[in-house]
């Protein structure tokens, strides 16, 4: 059978259609302009309100490399509208417009270039792929029983579509609009999975569930002409030979990374492709900065976020040591970095491998929707940390440092179920690697390169008590009051490490033989001891393992399996370990 020869479109007659379109445009604004629809709100009464209607649509499909440009820009479109409308709140009676609680989808606001259906053919337009929304907008309104007040059918049906069953709904700004409402309070929920495109209604109406509308007939529709990225008409202006902005790709990944951490660094170079992009605080190197000194394999881009961080940065330098104030910022900082990262990821990225602190931020920003990523895991999830945080509170209830500061519920749960969707979780530490189960990837911690110590940076060597090292200030949640108990039967010397303090009323090393060392005591040491409740970079415990010093550390701290190495399960469960160490025989 031979095919009918496609009419192609030309530019006298597109820009006759623009005409008609703006034509179309003044005249809605007109119309409701006297009573335009409300705009609604986000709230959270419904949150947890059963579930009154659910669509699951299909994001990704088998795509070629001509294909692909276009559906990513349409599912980064589908991220952007989906953040717009997710969580609204619609009251009784009110009238629910796509356009006006969207508004117009434009380069400024970050839309980009979609299919969309235009004179018959899929062409790329600014915001394109909208209808895949509204679809299952018009489905789920129709299974809740809602009033449909204005809804559009496409001119031609693609193949397959929901259009080839009367269930599709396309918008077109401003004047094809989907609107509808409801005689009962109902929340609206969109979301995007690694694959699917989620619309979920829920309410609290009381009563029987409403009755699901039955579809209405559409007029028989012709069926679309073509792809423009593979119908093969080269002369149209609007296929890709005409311009430079569709260029056939398969996507790459996308790295996301905070603090360097070596392993970290290892384990992104092995998996990064060439045609991947890192996306780092600042360039370490140029800037003397160790720790943001990431080095990205050959073949891959890098971009960084020099401005925010240097912010950051001066910033920070005002702030305690410690504390809630500290905390606090260092969560905002972390939701602005995310951010300045969320612009700079390219719509044809189609994986992430993202540093956790940024996690719950991207997560809140949409970004993660219609892609699969991975955690660089470098601390307990806020939910976790918070529990063991509250363990240790209760054996230290005088303690100001373990429940000064909790994070934000919701963030909590931001984290939860973006960790809940990722795939691999990497991580070198092993308490978290073994709280990840199967989806760890367990990285192998880097030993510290040993230099030696400078003979006059070194501290007084003379003191004939055997000494412990502590790596650390001397705080609740680094286990300070177990080892504070424990060493009170024994005779030793500690040397501390850091400087921050508990309360001024609760001194746990009054009474012991202690100094404020410097890390050149290690080397002068019996063993490093660390019975912590949170650790998560063990650093010194590692450098002391290199050296051929013994450490002995709660599990929690996360340290390799060694030789030197004894871990305990509990903080408290530290002076027979000691009493073995020190050598003290029984009394």
């Amino acid at each position: 059978m031979i095919e009918p020869r496609r009419e192609i479109p030309g530019r006298l007659a597109a820009t006759l259609f623009q005409f008609k379109i703006r034509i179309f445009q003044i005249r809605r604004f007109l119309v409701d302009l006297p009573r335009p629809p409300p705009r609604h709100r986000s709230g959270d009464r419904l949150h947890q309100a059963p579930i009154i209607a659910e669509v699951r649509s299909l994001l990704w499909n088998k795509l070629s490399p001509e294909e692909f440009p276009l559906t990513s820009g349409k599912i980064h479109n589908l991220r952007l509208a989906a953040r717009a409308l997710h969580g609204l709140e619609i009251p009784a009676g009110a009238t629910f417009s796509f356009w006006r609680q969207l508004g117009r989808t434009t380069r400024r606001r970050g839309f980009t270039a979609g299919r969309e259906l235009r004179e018959g053919c899929l062409v790329p337009s600014i915001g394109g792929g909208l209808c895949q929304l509204t679809g299952p907008l018009y489905q789920t309104a129709l299974a809740a029983g809602f009033q449909i007040i204005e809804r559009h059918a496409h001119s031609r049906v693609i193949p397959g579509s929901a259009a080839a069953i009367g269930l599709d709904a396309t918008v077109f700004w401003n004047y094809v609009d989907l609107r509808f409402a409801s005689d009962f309070m109902w929340r609206l929920e969109v979301e995007l999975d690694a694959t699917h495109l989620i619309v979920r209604m829920r309410s609290a109406m009381p009563g029987e569930a409403p009755q699901p509308h039955p579809i209405p007939p559409d007029p028989p529709r012709p069926i679309s002409q073509g792809d423009c990225l593979t119908c093969g008409q080269t002369s149209c202006f609007r296929h890709p030979s005409a311009t430079s902005a569709h260029r056939p790709a398969l996507g790459h990944t996308t790295y996301l990374l905070d603090a360097y951490w070596p392993e970290f660094q290892d384990g992104c170079s092995q998996h990064s492709q060439p045609g991947d992009r890192w996306l780092t605080p600042l360039d370490g190197h140029r800037w003397n900065k160790t720790n943001y000194q990431w080095s990205p394999p050959t073949g891959t881009s890098i971009a960084h976020a020099t401005l925010t961080t240097l912010l950051r940065a001066w910033r920070q330098r005002r702030l305690p040591a410690q504390g809630a104030s500290r905390q606090s910022f260092l969560l905002k900082a972390d939701a602005e970095l995310a951010a300045d990262f969320a612009k700079r990821i390219d719509p044809q990225c189609r994986h992430l491998v993202i540093a956790q602190n940024l996690l719950p931020h991207l997560w809140r920003l949409g970004i993660l929707g219609g892609r699969t990523f991975d955690v660089l895991l470098h601390r307990w999830p806020l939910e976790e940390l918070h529990r063991r945080l509250d363990q240790a509170a209760l054996h230290h209830q005088k303690s100001s440092t373990l429940s000064d500061f909790r994070a934000d519920p919701q963030l909590v749960r931001d984290e939860s179920s973006a960790l809940a969707r990722a795939g691999r979780l990497i991580t070198p530490h092993n308490a978290l690697a073994d709280w990840a189960g199967d989806r760890a990837w367990r990285l192998t911690w880097a030993l510290p390169t040993l230099t030696p110590t400078p003979p006059e940076i070194a501290s007084d060597t003379k003191s004939s008590l055997p000494r412990l090292f502590f790596p650390a200030s001397p705080l609740a949640r680094k286990g300070i009051h177990e080892l504070a108990a424990a060493l009170r039967s024994f005779p030793a010397e500690l040397i501390v490490l850091g400087h921050a303090r508990e309360n001024p009323d609760l001194d746990p090393l009054k009474g012991l033989s202690w100094r404020q060392g410097t890390l050149a005591d290690l080397s002068s040491s019996r063993a490093l001891v660390l019975p912590a409740w949170v650790e998560h970079e063990p650093r010194i415990a590692l450098r002391a393992l290199a050296m051929g010093i013994p450490v002995v550390a709660t599990r929690a701290c996360g340290l390799p399996p060694h030789p030197l190495l004894t871990e305990i399960d509990e903080p408290d469960s530290l002076t027979g370990w000691l009493q073995n160490l020190l050598e003290v025989p029984v009394s």
